[in-house]
């Protein structure tokens, strides 16, 4: 009879993890960490790249109505004033500044970038860097990647954002730490047909950022990198910056990815990944069953790609089995 009872509570306990991981948004290790530590927030410095729309219009939001300071960049001046016009805190009258920025500028803009951040908030200077501007092209084959958009997606994505951590670093080291969130992908952790190009960028902020942390970590160096898969934000000011329009893609909100990664940055996570299904559960097999991991994606690859030309759903089930071309 005993035996029988634990079976029985080792079979609901079974049926409520499934249940769990089934309607999941998020890593359970992220989502075991509650709320954001306010107390990491109010008052410290955030630098967000990115942040004229998407993500980085709901981060720039969300971390001004818990009491942080700002310095928001992208290359639209415009865009930024009215980013600024509407946030609300503690410090957005006089804690939020604006820093036109274009990742593709060059070494010496980026240095000049540096030093003006850091003249903002002379007291404190930057607290924490949020890397999330990116350059992303629709998808297409491996093959099909030209030159011009190679270049222009490593020029952003890696080469301007690892040259703005090498010359902001020394800034922190000399007041003793700070902190690195990085805006990768879960196309940094799996493959990613129909954005090879991409994905192999995203691989290389993974490699930069994990190896930076362990190089500067008891220095007080830390680096939180977040994986989001499949986001909507396009309501969140400007286009959608992925995906298909009117496609069936479940995404998660651009608001809640947002929140996830205060939530990861202030809990001090190494790494976080931010998805719905089936994306999610893709990440967990190739990290943790590569050999089933890898034959799924080898499976889906070219349906993926053929489903992206026809501006299908990129991430639905029915790749195993082939994508229905449109009308």
């Amino acid at each position: 009879m005993i035996l029988l009872l634990v079976v029985i509570l080792l079979v609901l306990g079974l049926i409520i993890v499934f249940i769990k991981f089934a309607t999941a948004d998020g890593d359970f290790t992220l989502l075991s960490k509650g709320k954001p530590k306010r107390q990491h927030i109010q008052d410290k410095v955030f630098w967000i790249t990115g942040a004229s729309r998407g993500i980085g219009e709901v981060l720039a939001t969300q971390l001004a109505a818990l009491g942080a300071k700002l310095i928001i960049s992208a290359r639209s001046e415009v865009e930024l004033e009215r980013v600024k016009a509407k946030l609300v805190g503690k410090h957005a009258s006089d804690g939020v500044k604006i820093l036109p920025l274009d990742l593709a500028s060059g070494e010496e803009a980026l240095r000049e970038a540096v030093k003006t951040a850091e003249s903002f908030f002379p007291d404190t200077g930057v607290n924490y860097m949020i890397h999330n501007a990116a350059y992303e092209r629709p998808k297409s084959s491996a093959l099909d990647v030209t030159e011009e958009s190679l270049k222009a997606t490593f020029e952003v994505n890696v080469f301007g954002t690892i040259t703005l951590t090498r010359l902001l670093t020394p800034c922190m080291l000399k007041r003793g730490g700070g902190h690195f969130v990085v805006m990768s992908s879960a196309a940094g952790k799996t493959p990613a047909p129909g954005q090879a190009v991409y994905s192999a960028s995203k691989y290389a902020l993974n490699g930069y950022f994990h190896s930076l942390r362990s190089e500067l970590y008891k220095k007080g160096i830390k680096v939180t990198i977040v994986c989001p898969g499949p986001i909507e934000t396009s309501k969140s000011g400007g286009a959608p910056s992925s995906g298909q329009k009117g496609s069936s893609e479940k995404r998660v909100s651009s608001e809640r990815c947002a929140e996830l990664t205060v939530v990861a940055a202030t809990h001090g996570l190494k790494e976080a990944w931010i998805s719905d299904q089936p994306v999610l559960a893709v990440m967990y097999m190739v990290q943790y069953m590569p050999i089933i991991g890898y034959w799924l994606m080898d499976k889906i690859g070219g349906n993926r790609v053929e489903a992206a030309a026809n501006k299908g759903n990129t991430y639905s089930l029915r790749l195993l089995f082939g994508h229905k071309k449109t009308a």
